[in-house]
């Protein structure tokens, strides 16, 4: 008893300095390994350093902080649950121990036993994002965390500053109003939203996705998600190039058979149309057929 309370009275003092915990190999033995615990601490096995050059880790820990600093300034803190951070150069020993080999990963150490299956947090499929993280944490823990973000200006600002150029193009125009009523605009812009929205630009706003996954054996960097549960950031980018490409294809098609030109002009137009379509669509099924394995392409 004695053990454990100096356990729990030296993590609530770390933690009153600091929201995650930084331990190296004889901390975490001590103190998440070793019983009597009756406590449950998140720790997040990360690789920071610089010369790592792990920028998921650098984006997930952005959002571990948020998490860790949501319980701990709420009022509904205690020592139930802790959050920790091992990194490689400060603990690769733990990272031996745990036969670990990839970064960053989460992973919840129990008040009482070990940690099962559904202890470690699915990165790939779930994301890093400190919402994301709170429900896994509640999941396993029963401690629901109400993620309090620090106030982001960007949003209002990029609005009060569309705003203004909208108003400035309104009074220099005066009373000639005519380019709110030209087609061609609008339809960019929603041809813009469209495409945003179908390569998944929502789905990387509340999953919170990696930009990309490097293998740590290999070296190896992936732009395209192996399951179809998931996605990177990288790869909504990559379908929206490709849908932007069938839809400029189309577009070409389109204008051949219904513009003036000349006859040469409309068949230059037709074969790259038809190009950019058969191109751009038939690597958006590669695409598909990677991720939905089996599927018969």
């Amino acid at each position: 008893q004695m053990v454990l309370s100096e356990k729990v009275n030296q993590l609530m003092e770390w933690a009153s300095k600091r929201s995650v915990i930084r331990m190296n190999g004889d901390k975490f033995r001590r103190l998440v390994k070793a019983p009597p615990r009756n406590y449950s601490v998140i720790v997040m096995f990360t690789a920071l350093q610089p010369h790592r050059q792990c920028v998921v880790c650098k984006q997930a820990d952005e959002e571990y902080q948020i998490l860790a600093n949501s319980w701990r300034y709420s009022s509904a803190f205690t020592n139930k649950i802790f959050f920790a951070m091992v990194d490689f150069d400060e603990g690769s020993d733990v990272f031996q121990m745990l036969n670990m080999n990839s970064a960053p990963t989460f992973i919840n150490f129990p008040a009482k036993g070990k940690p099962k299956r559904g202890d470690t947090y699915e990165l790939q499929v779930r994301g890093f994002a400190a919402e994301q993280l709170a429900r896994w944490v509640a999941d396993r823990t029963d401690v629901n965390i109400r993620v309090i973000r620090p106030p982001n200006y960007a949003g209002p600002l990029m609005l009060g500053l569309l705003l203004a150029v909208i108003g400035g193009l309104v009074y220099l125009r005066g009373s000639n109003l005519d380019f709110l009523y030209n087609k061609t605009g609008w339809a960019f812009a929603a041809l813009c939203f469209v495409l945003a929205m179908t390569s998944g630009q929502m789905w990387n706003h509340i999953r919170g996705p990696p930009y990309a996954h490097k293998n740590p054996h290999t070296g190896q960097v992936n732009y395209i998600h192996g399951s179809s549960q998931a996605q990177f950031v990288a790869e909504t980018h990559i379908v929206l190039l490709f849908n932007g490409g069938v839809t400029l294809g189309m577009v070409l098609l389109h204008e051949a058979a219904t513009s003036d030109m000349d006859v040469g002009k409309r068949k230059i137009m037709c074969i790259a149309g038809i190009g950019l379509v058969v191109l751009f669509f038939s690597w958006l099924l590669s695409v598909f057929r990677s991720k939905y394995h089996g599927y018969p392409y």
